[in-house]
């Protein structure tokens, strides 16, 4: 069956990723995407005209879907210290957010390679604006206390990025409990709450 131009994409995009999670970005290669899905090097050229266009799509890919489900957290009909809490356990790196490992790739790629650097950025900005939005509405309703949402979402998104660093580089470094631990406590810490406010059930 002849796939159209998007879903050709989409399959390489798939190939992509899975080539870089084996080899590593660096190592990546055209030739290792069309090999995965026996086409022709001259096709993944077609749809993405150099393996630095191919990478920064492919991880721009990957991301989108934990951005989805991020969304998904803070968009829901409910408390905005509740939308906070979830959105922080999940992406903490003892969390179900996915792409831990490729978002470190990207990350140490991206000071050579000024395409992937733009698209790491973007999302990195989007992640910060969600949860910035989130304790902005938060503070308007009254919830809780925080002078400086974009500094505190910067602060919480830091800390986790450099906890899931520890966690995937060194396995066992940091026990998982204390690290859940050490994200709870910042976010009582930028909305003024202590953990017994964070944790105690909402009616």
């Amino acid at each position: 069956m002849r796939l159209s131009v998007a879903e050709r994409r989409e399959e390489l995009l798939r190939a992509a990723i899975e080539q870089i999670e084996v080899r590593g970005v660096a190592a990546v290669r055209i030739a290792d995407v069309a090999s995965a899905l026996g086409v022709s090097n001259a096709l993944v050229l077609y749809h993405f005209s150099t393996k630095e266009k191919l990478v920064a799509a492919a991880f721009a890919y990957a991301a989108e879907d934990d951005l989805a489900h991020l969304r998904g957290l803070l968009g829901r009909r409910t408390s905005a210290l509740r939308r906070l809490r979830a959105a922080v356990r999940w992406y903490a790196p003892t969390g179900q957010a996915k792409g831990w490992r490729l978002w470190i790739e990207g990350w140490a790629v991206s000071l050579r390679e000024p395409t992937l650097r733009q698209v790491t950025r973007d999302l990195d900005q989007q992640w910060k604006a969600a949860i910035t939005e989130v304790i902005a509405e938060g503070v308007a309703a009254g919830e809780f206390e925080c002078a400086d949402p974009p500094g505190a979402a910067l602060r919480l998104t830091a800390l986790l990025d450099g906890l899931a660093v520890q966690l995937t580089s060194y396995p066992g470094a940091i026990p998982r409990s204390r690290a859940q631990q050490w994200a709870d406590e910042a976010l009582g810490r930028e909305l003024g709450l202590g953990l017994e406010a964070l944790t105690k059930p909402e009616r």
